[in-house]
């Protein structure tokens, strides 16, 4: 069974092509044209064991807005349409994960219902390097989860002093929850929901 999916998404901001393979070993290749968002989307590659390939062209010329914001939405297709009927999946996953002086805890449920809770501290440094807006971080995680149609929860437990720190804990704890989460189970033969359908 193959678990791929290639979304295309072309606007009058944004022409961007995702890739994703669910059972991958975390290889990416990733060009958005925003530095911090590329090392992001890196990481989350890496660590959830996801491959992933981004190539995007957007209106930075304006700000990263338009493009990390539709990056985000084609992820999230890509991830449901790898998932297909999501037979045999361990569906739940959660992580908690130190990022030097911050923890960050995420918790998804595969479950195609789409609900997104976030904690992260207030008053942030604004900006991480010259186009990263760090209020960004909350409407990628929830453009994700919404497009993926999963449940997501993701809280800075000790928010710490840097906000790339703070950022990068949040992408990586949900990488880590998605690789249990995406994980087939060998005990499970079917959709793992009393209802039949996930």
């Amino acid at each position: 069974m193959s678990r791929t999916a290639r979304v295309e998404r072309t606007t009058n901001e944004t022409k961007l092509v995702v890739e994703v393979d669910l059972d991958g070993t975390g290889t990416s290749s990733v060009s958005t044209g925003v530095g911090f968002y590329d090392h992001m989307l890196t990481a989350l590659s890496k660590h959830s064991g996801i491959d992933l390939r981004v190539q995007a062209d957007g209106d930075l010329h304006i700000d990263a807005h338009h493009t990390v914001e539709d990056v985000a939405i084609a992820l999230g297709v890509a991830f449901a349409e790898a998932l297909g009927d999501k037979r045999g999946i361990t569906r739940y996953g959660d992580a908690t994960i130190p990022m030097d002086e911050v923890l960050v805890q995420a918790a998804v449920d595969l479950s195609g219902r789409p609900y997104f809770v976030h904690a992260e501290p207030e008053g942030m440094t604004p900006m991480i390097g010259p186009d990263y807006p760090t209020s960004l971080t909350k409407h990628v995680l929830e453009s994700f989860a919404f497009n993926a149609r999963i449940s997501l929860h993701v809280r800075v437990l000790y928010a710490g002093r840097d906000a790339h720190h703070i950022v990068e804990g949040q992408f990586k704890a949900l990488a880590r929850a998605l690789r249990t989460a995406v994980a087939l189970d060998p005990r499970v033969t079917d959709v793992p929901s009393t209802k039949g359908a996930l």
